[in-house]
Order: C-alpha cells, then sequence, then structure tokens
C-alpha cells in the first residue's frame, strides 16, 4: 500500500506592499463631516422616534448632554443615538491631512448601509450607507424602487456607491491604499434578508441564511446572535464553512468593491479588506474566500480581527496579517507609567514568541496598533498608569468608565504624553506595520466605547472645554488638536519612510542591563539603525563601541557613554 505524501503547506505570499504601510483607522462618522445633506435622520436609525432629537454639534462637550438626550435621562441611555455627520465627502476633503501626516493606506470601519452609527449591523453588504454619500434622499429613493435581492444582476449602483469608487481612485493616485471593514459573521435585524424572514416566515427564501434555534408553531423563530446580541444575527453554517447562499452573497459583494466595474483589473477597486471577528467565522469559510480575494487580486491585502495569537489564521491560506494586539499588550506593559510596568526582559520574551509563532513575511505585515475603535484610547489607559495587560479581557474591560468608577477620563497631563511619545517612536521603528487609530496623532483621550468615539478634533472647528466626566463636573480643559503631537508623529513616519532598513531590516534585541531601558537593533546588510528608548524616572546611560548619528536630533554620538534622559530615547545610525 502507498503512503500518500504529506500534504505540502500553502506558501505564505504576503503582498509586498504590505511592509511599508503606515496605516490609518477611519470611523466614518466621526472623522469628518463633508456633505451635512445628507446627515442622518431620525428614520435612518434602529430606535423609536426621540422626541426633540437634532444632529449633535461636532465639538460639543462630549459628556454634557443637549436637551433632548437629558430627557431620556443618564448618558448611556442617549449617546448611542448621537449622530454627528461624518461621511466619505469629509474623509475625501481630509486626504491632504493625511498625506501630510505620512499615511499611505486607510482601514475604514464599515461603510455599508445600516441604522447604527457603527454600522456593524448591516442592511445590506452592497450598497455603502446614503448617509455617507452626497445624496442620502435619492440614494433612499432609487434603492426603494430597484426591488434589488441577493442576485448581483439586480443591484444598481447609488451616488455613495459611486462616491466610494471616485474616493478610492483618489486614494490610488495619491500611491496610497484603502481597505474595508467585512462583518461576515453576522447582520444586523434591517438586513433585507432577515426583514424577509420575519414577514414570510418558513416561506422565505432566505430562512437558510441565519442560524435559527427554533421554529415555533406561530411560525416565529428563535435564532442565536452573535454573542447572544439579539440585534445581530449570526449568518447560517456548518462546522467548516458558511452557508452556500451566505457565501455566494459574500463573494458577490466582495467582487463588487474590488472590481467595480467587472472587467478584470482590481485597479479601481478597494485594495482589500479587515475582517471582524474572524475568530467567530470557520476556517473553511476564510479559505475558500481568500481564494476568491486573490484571484481577483492577488496583491490585495487582507487582516483579521484576533485578539489573541492567531498561528491557525496566519499560515498562507486565510490571511495576510491580523490587528497585532498581542504586540499591544506588552507594548503598553513596558511604556506604562504603572509602577508595576512590565519589565524590559519580559517584553522581549513576549515579542520574541509573537514573531517566532509566524512565518517571517507575515510579522512585517502585521497592524501594530496603539488602541482602536474597540478599546480605550491609548492616552486614557497612560494617564491612568494601566498595569500590563495579559489578554483581551483584561485589557478590553479596564477602561470602562461605567464599571471602573477611578477612571481618569479627563485631558492626560506630560506623563501620559511622554509615554505616548515612546510608544510612536517603538511603533515606527519597530517590526510590523504601523497603525494609528483617528486623533491619536493630535492628542484625543477617551475611555472605552462610546467614548473613545468622539468626533476628530479639528483646527477650523471650534470645541468646546471639556468640563464633565461622566459623574460630573471637573475643570475646565482645553479640546483642540496637538499640534505639536501631530508634528511629532509625522516626524516618526517619516524616519521610517526614509529608511529602509526600519521597515524590512531585521530586528535583534541588545541587552542594556536595566529593566527600564530597551535597546534593539533593525539590520540589514548595507545599514544597521538602534533605537534606545529610557521608559524610566532617571537618566540612564548605554555604551557605545562605535560613533553613531542620532537621526532623531541629527548630532553625533561619539564613541563611549551615551546618557538618556527620563523618558528620553536615540534612534541611532551606526557609522564606521
Amino acid at each position: 500500500m502507498k503512503r500518500r505524501p504529506p500534504a505540502s503547506k500553502p506558501k505564505v505570499r504576503v503582498p509586498d506592499w504590505a511592509a511599508d504601510a503606515i496605516w490609518y483607522q477611519v470611523f466614518p462618522e466621526r472623522f469628518r463631516s463633508g456633505c451635512p445633506a445628507s446627515d442622518p435622520r431620525p428614520e435612518d436609525m434602529d430606535a423609536r422616534p426621540v422626541p426633540g432629537w437634532k444632529v449633535s454639534p461636532w465639538g460639543m462637550d462630549w459628556y454634557a448632554q443637549a436637551d433632548w438626550e437629558k430627557a431620556r435621562g443618564e448618558f448611556y441611555r442617549s449617546v448611542f443615538h448621537r449622530r454627528f455627520g461624518g461621511d466619505l465627502v469629509g474623509l475625501r476633503e481630509k486626504l491632504d491631512y493625511l498625506q501630510d501626516l505620512g499615511v499611505n493606506a486607510i482601514y475604514l470601519n464599515p461603510i455599508f448601509m445600516a441604522p447604527s452609527l457603527h454600522k456593524y449591523d448591516a442592511a445590506c453588504l452592497h450598497h455603502v450607507d446614503p448617509t455617507f454619500g452626497p445624496d442620502r434622499e435619492g440614494d433612499l429613493a432609487l434603492i426603494a424602487a430597484a426591488n434589488e435581492t441577493e442576485d448581483p444582476r439586480t443591484w444598481i449602483w447609488t451616488a455613495a456607491d459611486r462616491y466610494l469608487a471616485d474616493l478610492v481612485a483618489d486614494v490610488h493616485r495619491r500611491g496610497m491604499r484603502i481597505i474595508l471593514d467585512g462583518v461576515f459573521n453576522h447582520v444586523g435585524t434591517h438586513f433585507f434578508g432577515f426583514r424577509d424572514l420575519v414577514k414570510n416566515k418558513r416561506n422565505s427564501r432566505y430562512r437558510d441564511w441565519f442560524r435559527i434555534k427554533e421554529w415555533r408553531a406561530d411560525g416565529t423563530f428563535d435564532y442565536q446572535g452573535w454573542f447572544n446580541h439579539a440585534g445581530l444575527p449570526e449568518l447560517a453554517r456548518s462546522k467548516t464553512t458558511l452557508a452556500k447562499p451566505v457565501r455566494d452573497y459574500i463573494f458577490a459583494i466582495t467582487r463588487r468593491w474590488m472590481d467595480p466595474d467587472g472587467d478584470g483589473d482590481p485597479a479601481d477597486g478597494v485594495d482589500g479588506w479587515r475582517l471582524d471577528v474572524a475568530f467567530c467565522v470557520p476556517h473553511g469559510f476564510w479559505k475558500s474566500w481568500a481564494r476568491h480575494v486573490k484571484k481577483i487580486n492577488p496583491q490585495a491585502y487582507t487582516t483579521g480581527e484576533v485578539v489573541g495569537y492567531a498561528d491557525e489564521f496566519l499560515r498562507g491560506d486565510e490571511f495576510d496579517a491580523v490587528m497585532n494586539y498581542m504586540w499591544l499588550y506588552p507594548t503598553l506593559g513596558f511604556f506604562s507609567p504603572s509602577p508595576d510596568a512590565l519589565p524590559a526582559s519580559e517584553l522581549r520574551a513576549k515579542l520574541d514568541e509573537l514573531w517566532r509563532r509566524y512565518p517571517r513575511a507575515v510579522n512585517y505585515a502585521l497592524q501594530n496598533l496603539l488602541d482602536s475603535h474597540d478599546t480605550g484610547r491609548v492616552l486614557t489607559f497612560l494617564e491612568n498608569a494601566c498595569p500590563p495587560f495579559r489578554d483581551w479581557d483584561s485589557y478590553f474591560n479596564y477602561p470602562k468608565a461605567r464599571e471602573n468608577p477611578g477612571l481618569k477620563t479627563t485631558r492626560p497631563g506630560p506623563k501620559a504624553m511622554d509615554a505616548l511619545r515612546q510608544m510612536i517612536v517603538f511603533q515606527m521603528t519597530c517590526l510590523g506595520a504601523p497603525m494609528l487609530y483617528y486623533g491619536t496623532e493630535v492628542g484625543m483621550w477617551g475611555a472605552n466605547d462610546p467614548d473613545n468615539r468622539q468626533p476628530m478634533l479639528w483646527d477650523d472647528i471650534e470645541h468646546a472645554p471639556e468640563t464633565r466626566t461622566l459623574t460630573g463636573r471637573c475643570p475646565s480643559n482645553p479640546r483642540k488638536p496637538d499640534r505639536d503631537l501631530f508634528a511629532f508623529t509625522r516626524r516618526a513616519i517619516a524616519l521610517r519612510k526614509e529608511r529602509h532598513v526600519l521597515r524590512r531590516g531585521r530586528l535583534r534585541w541588545l541587552d542594556t542591563g536595566s529593566e527600564r531601558l530597551l535597546a534593539f537593533e533593525r539590520f540589514d546588510r548595507k545599514t544597521s539603525i538602534r533605537v534606545v528608548l529610557n521608559a524610566g524616572d532617571a537618566p540612564a546611560e548605554i555604551r557605545l563601541e562605535k560613533p553613531a548619528r542620532d537621526l532623531w536630533t541629527g548630532k553625533t554620538a561619539r564613541r563611549g557613554r551615551l546618557a538618556l534622559p527620563p523618558r528620553g530615547w536615540a534612534v541611532l545610525e551606526i557609522q564606521g
């Protein structure tokens, strides 16, 4: 009997451009309003009519409440009904801003039609939400008259859909990339198939699209919601993949946005996808979907939301990368002003373990984030001198203002800012692709959702001072973009983009003899750059065997001892 040869491992072919990416995450409803005529209206929201509701002023004091909010009671009874009118028109207006910062890759939170502010509860995946485009009223009328089904041949193109195509073209003209958020585990109760199921019950053509747990005698049904959230019905699946009609629909919308004109040339489409709650979806689906994506565009980039180790997703046949929370946990733990901060030796060990798990090409494409729409703002973590976090649950729950009454949610002070600057230097010189959440570069702060989704700070908008916390009044704090932090972040990005070795070189740790002093070298055959960060509150020294030029200050450091102030750093190009 002949033995079968062992199955060959899939080749890991990460898009080459991913190692050079400087990512910027945009939460559309809160980034910039460019078309007030398309602002959301009460009927667009998944909520009962709210008397007196109005679009919220962009620069409002976050914890203050408008009259319609006060009538509803405490803060959390109204905050999720707020809309500020951010849209794709506003994003396009600010592409110059992103280029000036140094960004060359944009990740958009969901933009497809949905009633919520976050759009993770899709009503469909084949239309951009009309409130994100230039003609809300016209788009809604077109969709209402179109009589669309899940069949792509019935789909029309709205003004918002075409505006996304124009945005993509503008992004590409600038030499930038853009990816969309793909939510393929669940939809919302406004989803066209779920509405048909509620209406037609067992006779619905979509009865096999959802995870039905029980059909009752009266024709109603019980279904599985994502983590038991009734508003997020999960899509049907087997143990290995999603149900065929669901899979067909997702494959169709994937092609729609990656090759909009259907000519086989993906140049007019988006450059990839970020996959929401990727760990909830069967691997078999991701494997088949990944083949579909790469067939459309071999240079497309896919990154999954996986909050722990992601070995099983990164073997070459599913994702190119993940949002790198396993990099963030120890990084935040080391740079935090906490008295229990993570020792440098433990940071090195944790990152070594992370990089050992994944193929080398993947490590260069991982999205090294400081914060995101799902977590507290990094400055608020640092202002609270947070302890090290071992996993997602402890990290995610720490900055919940409602459940952590001692959490400081006001404007962060100098210690937090010093720590953030160090984290940015580390992010821009470390292995992996840096990712900024909108507003981090101008000093935005906030607790966990919804406070991490405040409107972006802009120079041309007057922002009311911060006068309140969740529990009462606080001393008045100004709210405006931190231009010094913006300039600092731009400088750190420019340094990474100027030095090939910081993007594509290898990394080795250097011994410092101190648990608050981190040193490493990025190197290739031609160049060596040494990065040293003193996360301590006392001065520190390192030894230089050769002269070096500090790329941050432009000064030359001679051979011998180099002094670093508290919370100081050096980025040294070794000479000779």
